[in-house]
């Protein structure tokens, strides 16, 4: 509606005669369809012929009059006000040297024409186009100086106003760096993203023995997060809840024999996890290397065989994996034929051409031995056959499934730096030190990481109840005070914060040094400390626990079995954790020890010299303890050190503590070291 025709513009008296008025829309030349209520203009004829107006209808002309003088009143109140303003905006001081912004009139420009004869027919009034911009003053006020054209009365009764030009909105200059939509970050990898397959004989929490089982469940997503698309194969022992079969089924020739699989896929933190399913696995979750030796070795076989041809036949996330950009990553002699058969019965055919293969060493002392005749059940020519054959003093000439995977890998990886060195003796061989040797060029060692979503004191669920707290680096003192306060009242020994608590978890054999641990009894007792030990295996070295507690139930517990909880318990609770191995590939438990704030005492051999440094008390550096030989009276050294670094400089003891939290010991830094020797593989014909 126009300015001058709305109601409360109009006053009182004009809106009382508007209610008297009944002047159809079609009257004053403004219809609903009409083009001028489409485009915004609006037009109003005023003219109205008398013989248009009804008997009770008052005087048109007076009513036009009365309409003029009251935009006359509100022109001047309206310049009033401006004015007002404008002399505001003069006396304002401007702020800085930015010129303000031009004036921009509120209203175009109004003209009207005076009154003409009551029965002139209605003129369309002629475009106009808007008033130009009045100049700028010479200082630019804060405020903008607006002005109002006059309104000559006496002039035709046409009004037409002008709506306001809109103004384009400025283009961005060249210099204005324009937003840019969010981007997907760069994986870490960059470049050197692949596709990744690693397969074992365990997987956790699917299936578990060792460390081999922790391994295959935390690299892979370790690698994941670095950008590759990673795929892990193994076995389905057990019916597992989140695995869905995925309704391929392949038979493969396994032992000269025709073995149909199939396939569930599971899709866990940004990993494929693919079961392979056969008659043989099943029921296998508990004894999941035992049986006879054929029966194993069929499992092997069948297992490497699934595994290399998953990556064509499983579509995971409805793309299978293909064989470019690929690297199977195989562990231990269970899947070392995988090496064999990729060589053999594909590459050598011009199949799966840029496919390599990475062969992990987790334990040089198990290797797959059988007399050398079994070799020709492996389906392989007499060329691929004599990589089995191996003659040694202790075994005699037999064949064995290590080497063969030792030679065909593209690349190997030992699970840290001392045990690469040592499988290349004959007291870490165990009879393929020389394969090693002539094979060490492709050999490197990479200490394993820990899980930080289950091994960490911030967040640890066991540490969450009876009377346990978790704890970070910064409140060390007060977590580890607090859960070993809640250990001792759980297991039964006396709350003693100074009595220094050493702890001990693994299993019970001979690898392990319990046998070390029994002969420093004596000692520890005598140095008034506790001893809470928690493992299960020799039924003669289970005994001896119950017997160093039964000895002196004060201060020893023996807890024969294992137990998560517990485990993770002890390692948050414990001053000192001992783990006297004569052979250690790389242990986990002095790494979950460290994160925890637990001081380690081991044996330096194997992955344990890599990732426990001695301390030095001059130059204040170190983790922890390490002794050369496996011998008794090294162990109760460094015990004696360690207790007299506790009792005497509790300061530097803690400084200990802290170094070993501190550490990086996640599996991001060994995943990128992993990254490294994948490439190596990629570009290694």
């Amino acid at each position: 509606m126009p300015l001058s025709t709305h109601p409360l513009a109009m006053g009182p008296s004009a809106a009382s005669h508007q209610k008297v008025v009944n002047v159809p829309m079609g009257r004053l030349g403004v219809t609903q369809n009409s083009p001028a209520s489409v485009s915004g203009r609006c037009h109003r004829r005023s003219c109205v012929t008398h013989a248009q107006q009804g008997p009770n209808e008052p005087n048109i002309g007076s009513i036009h009059r009365d309409l003029l003088a009251e935009i006359e009143e509100r022109r001047r109140n309206q310049a009033q006000l401006l004015e007002k303003l404008n002399k505001l905006a003069a006396d304002s001081p401007v702020k800085g040297n930015a010129a303000a912004p031009a004036p921009v009139p509120v209203l175009a420009a109004v003209s009207t024409a005076g009154p003409s004869s009551a029965s002139a027919p209605a003129r369309a009034p002629p475009p106009m186009s808007p008033q130009p911009l009045p100049p700028a003053p010479a200082v630019s006020p804060s405020i903008p100086v607006f002005e109002v054209p006059s309104l000559p009365l006496g002039s035709e009764p046409e009004m037409y106003i002008e709506p306001a030009v809109p103004v384009p909105e400025a283009a961005p200059s060249p210099h204005e760096s324009a937003p840019q939509a969010a981007q997907k970050p760069p994986p870490l990898a960059g470049p050197n993203v692949m596709n990744v397959v690693m397969v074992g004989a365990e997987c956790a929490p699917w299936s578990k023995t060792g460390g081999l089982g922790d391994v295959m469940s935390a690299l892979p997503k370790a690698l994941a997060r670095r950008g590759h698309r990673v795929m892990v194969v193994a076995p389905r022992y057990e019916n597992y809840p989140d695995a869905w079969e995925t309704g391929v089924r392949r038979t493969y020739s396994v032992l000269n024999s025709q073995q149909e699989v199939g396939y569930f896929h599971a899709y866990v933190d940004g990993v494929d996890y693919v079961f392979v399913d056969h008659p043989a696995f099943q029921s296998r979750g508990k004894d999941i290397y035992g049986g006879e030796r054929g029966e194993i070795l069929f499992r092997c076989a069948l297992l490497c065989k699934a595994a290399l041809e998953a990556v064509w036949h499983v579509p995971c996330g409805g793309v299978s994996y293909g064989d470019e950009n690929l690297c199977f990553i195989a562990n231990d002699w269970h899947t070392a034929l995988l090496p064999v058969y990729l060589q053999a019965h594909y590459r050598d055919y011009g199949k799966m051409t840029y496919a390599r293969c990475l062969f992990v060493i987790h334990n040089m002392a198990h290797q797959g031995r059988a007399p050398f005749v079994e070799s020709g059940l492996l389906e392989l020519n007499e060329e691929y056959r004599e990589r089995f054959r191996l003659y040694d003093p202790i075994g005699g000439e037999h064949m064995n499934v290590m080497k063969a995977g030792l030679e065909c890998a593209h690349r190997l990886v030992a699970v840290s730096h001392g045990y690469a060195w040592e499988c290349q003796t004959p007291e870490g061989g165990w009879g393929l030190h020389e394969v090693l040797k002539s094979n060490n060029w492709k050999l490197r060692g990479i200490v394993n990481g820990i899980d930080e979503q289950e091994w960490n004191p911030a967040t640890d669920d066991f540490l969450k109840s009876d009377g346990y707290r978790n704890f970070s680096v910064d409140n060390l003192v007060e977590g580890k005070r607090a859960c070993k306060a809640a250990l001792q009242r759980e297991l039964g020994l006396p709350e003693d914060p100074d009595a220094p608590l050493l702890g001990f978890i693994g299993r019970l054999d001979y690898q392990k040094g319990v046998d070390l641990i029994r002969d420093c009894y004596d000692y520890m007792m005598g140095e008034r400390c506790q001893l809470v030990m928690l493992g299960s295996g020799r039924q003669d070295l289970e005994e001896a626990l119950r017997e160093m507690e039964n000895r002196n139930k004060n201060q020893c517990r023996g807890w024969v079995g294992f137990s998560v909880k517990m485990a993770h318990r002890i390692t948050a609770a414990a001053d000192i954790l001992l783990m006297p191995s004569r052979f250690e590939p790389c242990g986990l438990n002095q790494l979950y020890a460290m994160a925890y704030g637990t001081v380690p005492i081991v044996h330096a051999v194997g992955g344990l010299r890599d990732t426990v440094k001695q301390f030095n008390p001059y130059e204040n550096v170190g983790t922890g303890w390490c002794f050369e030989r496996a011998e008794a009276n090294k162990l109760r050294e460094s015990i004696g050190n360690a207790l007299y670094t506790y009792r005497q400089f509790r300061d530097s003891f803690v400084g200990v503590q802290r170094r070993g939290m501190e550490q990086d010991l996640t599996w991001d830094h060994a995943a990128s070291l992993y990254e490294e020797v994948l490439v190596a593989a990629k570009y290694q014909w």
